[in-house]
């Protein structure tokens, strides 16, 4: 079990990991070993995750998210299989833990009379500065 937050626990097996080449420096090794680790989490079909936390990691993870409800993470900062998948799991244990902190509701507020005031004299005090570049108009005109 993987612990995200005291109240969130992921199973090991719901999350599928392959291993691939990956790109960049490391010599030969990086034709021979597979040290890039790609790991999917069905977001959709997880029975460890409620229905509203569902909603807000899709959202959270954004375009990581395929159109089947899985989020893709691809991980290949380390040369090494092992370090590659801690990373690609504490990545979606991130994700995780931003979806799970409800988002405050939104007050609706009023601007004070007083900000008002100020933006509308920086209003006129912007609309004076530009009336002032306009050059008078040529005398030769009339």
């Amino acid at each position: 079990m993987i612990r995200v937050t005291p109240d969130i626990c992921i199973h090991e097996r719901e999350i599928k990991e392959e291993f691939i080449f990956a790109a960049g420096p490391g010599g030969q090794n990086v034709n021979k070993v597979a040290t890039a680790v790609q790991i999917r989490f069905d977001v959709r079909n997880s029975p460890s995750l409620s229905g509203e936390l569902r909603e807000r990691l899709m959202s959270v993870a954004g375009k990581r998210v395929t159109g089947d409800g899985v989020i893709v993470i691809k991980a290949k900062r380390f040369r090494s299989q092992d370090k590659n998948r801690k990373d690609a799991v504490n990545r979606l244990i991130d994700l995780i833990r931003r979806a799970a902190v409800q988002p405050i509701p939104r007050r609706k507020t009023k601007p004070t009379a007083i900000s008002r005031e100020r933006r509308l004299e920086e209003k006129h005090r912007r609309g004076r500065i530009k009336r002032d570049r306009i050059s008078p108009p040529d005398p030769e005109d009339y």
